[in-house]
């Protein structure tokens, strides 16, 4: 399996830098299915080339266990696949992780990159191929493998051939995902970790891919369950925080050269090529939670804004003293998982208006092997949030986090009528995204997050909204925000917290990632 990176950027050769593989020698790299090899073909200041050949073992594959390909004739030692994918990420992890301390600038910087896969399974054909990059920026040229002899017609495989201006990191994370996706196979057994994997190498760009579901499926073999976890993740893209994506998959390369150095100098030389740690089960050798090495600090990771969210979230409600809450269109259960683990919440409710929804929260929370003392804590059922429910009534607190921008504008009034009139907690607090924040995302004039917004306010509006709903039901309201804030658009996520009029109302204090921006008004 061959794949190689071609770049023009002058001097070409800090592709090099990028990759953390010096141009001026070979490197092998044992992995489960054979031996990498990272070599540049060429490498000049006007045009660089690394390649990335996997010699696969088939006795190797035949002796893994459960693995279903036909025992040593097949056309995975050939044909690029999920083989070449996880070797892509064992070999050139750091540079999937956009991470380069010799060139930070050049990392973060789309450059110009020509990308050719020279024998690729595309089950769907070229068109498909188009369909999974096109959208991506790039300019596709696949070309089918004809059979021999010719008058056979075309093989199941392509020539793919990738042009344009895009961050390394982006472009091999498009690899990582879409090279089995077009195979639509995969060597290992795909459990839950797969979706994680998937959510993290396709932060930034596959939940607002056109071919997301497709991708999803065939990514996580049509595995249903799988595919509708991915996807509900997904809805909540614009909560992943680039920099938490990148500092999630472990270093294990040879160190970076250094960053005075210049490529051909001793100094620029990188550590010896190493064996990768063999892949658990033949899935990746990569994962969350690996050990550090002994002495080495763990790195500190950024926080993606849906932590920070649920944090200020979790802050509010403390500050409170709520005993009861709901999780008001809970999702897959991420807030009302964080609430089960504070013992400070005697009761925690989680509804939903779908059952889908539901069970991905079910199987979320675990709630089958969930210790018996919190699972008396917690009550689940599906509910519409515009309709009166009694279960709903007499709580300590509500939560409706990131869901009113979800409901049709003409429908708010009788959510308003159905949480703040009729269960009347005595406390609500209401996250909402700030429009004004989708710009510093290089988001296009009028563009919303998530295709099932059905509106995304300014913080005006949403001061604006919330004021009335406060004198309407007599509430005292008072906002924060949440996330990185920037003068002039404020932060990314807007929060307010609604208590009974003349109830103790605390303060709303400034955490890490969250920003005070009014008390009784909109920021």
């Amino acid at each position: 399996m061959l794949l190689t990176v071609t770049t023009t950027r002058a001097p070409a050769t800090d592709l090099g830098f990028l990759l953390h593989k010096h141009p001026g020698r070979a490197q092998a790299f044992g992995v489960a299915s054979g031996t990498a090899h990272v070599f540049y073909p060429e490498a000049s200041d006007e045009r660089c080339t690394a390649a990335l050949l996997l010699d696969v073992d088939p006795v190797a594959l035949v002796r893994g266990p459960g693995d279903s390909v036909t025992h040593y004739v097949n056309d995975r030692p050939y044909a690029a696949s999920s083989l070449l994918a996880v070797a892509l990420k064992g070999v050139f992890g750091s540079a999937l992780a956009g991470r380069c301390e010799a060139r930070p600038e050049l990392a973060a910087a789309a450059i110009p990159l020509e990308i050719r896969v020279p024998a690729l399974r595309c089950t769907g054909g070229p068109a498909l191929a188009m369909r999974m990059f096109c959208p991506l920026g790039w300019d596709v040229h696949a070309a089918p493998v004809p059979l021999e002899p010719a008058s056979w017609g075309d093989s199941a495989y392509v020539d793919l051939r990738l042009t344009g201006t895009v961050r390394l990191a982006d472009a091999l994370n498009h690899l990582y995902v879409l090279l089995p996706v077009l195979d639509d196979a995969k060597h290992y057994w795909v459990s839950t970790d797969e979706v994680d994997k998937l959510i993290r190498a396709g932060a930034g760009w596959l939940a607002g891919h056109p071919e997301r579901a497709l991708i999803s499926r065939r990514y996580l073999l049509h595995r249903r369950a799988l595919t509708d976890a991915a996807l509900a993740r997904l809805a909540e893209s614009d909560d992943l925080d680039p920099a938490e994506i990148d500092n999630a998959v472990p270093e294990l390369e040879p160190e970076t050269p250094d960053a005075t150095a210049e490529p051909g100098t001793p100094e620029a030389e990188t550590q010896e090529a190493r064996t990768l740690e063999a892949e658990t089960s033949e899935a990746e050798a990569m994962h969350e939670g690996e050990a550090q090495p002994e002495g080495e600090a763990e790195p500190e990771r950024p926080v993606s804004l849906a932590v920070l969210r649920r944090r200020a979230v979790l802050a509010a409600l403390r500050e409170t003293g709520a005993r009861t809450v709901a999780d008001l269109g809970c999702g897959e259960g991420a807030l009302t998982g964080d609430l089960l683990h504070d013992a400070a919440f005697a009761q925690v409710i989680a509804a939903d208006v779908s059952a889908r929804a539901l069970a991905q929260a079910a199987r979320r929370l675990r709630l089958d092997r969930m210790p018996e003392a919190r699972r008396a804590r917690l009550t689940m059922f599906q509910s519409s949030l515009t309709y009166r429910d009694a279960r709903l009534a007499g709580l300590d607190a509500a939560v409706l986090m990131e869901v009113i921008e979800h409901v049709e504008p003409d429908r708010l009034g009788a959510l308003e009528r159905a949480v703040f009139g009729f269960a009347a907690p005595g406390a609500v607090v209401v996250t909402t995204p700030n429009r004004e924040y989708n710009a510093e995302y290089q988001m296009a004039e009028g563009a919303l997050r998530h295709r099932d917004h059905r509106f995304e306010w300014d913080r005006v509006q949403f001061g604006e909204w919330a004021s009335r709903v406060a004198a309407a039901y007599r509430y005292e309201v008072r906002f924060a925000g949440v996330g990185p804030e920037s003068p002039a658009a404020g932060s990314p996520t807007q929060l307010a917290v609604f208590t009974k009029a003349g109830a103790p109302t605390g303060t709303v204090t400034a955490h890490a990632g969250i920003q005070v921006t009014a008390n009784g008004g909109a920021a």
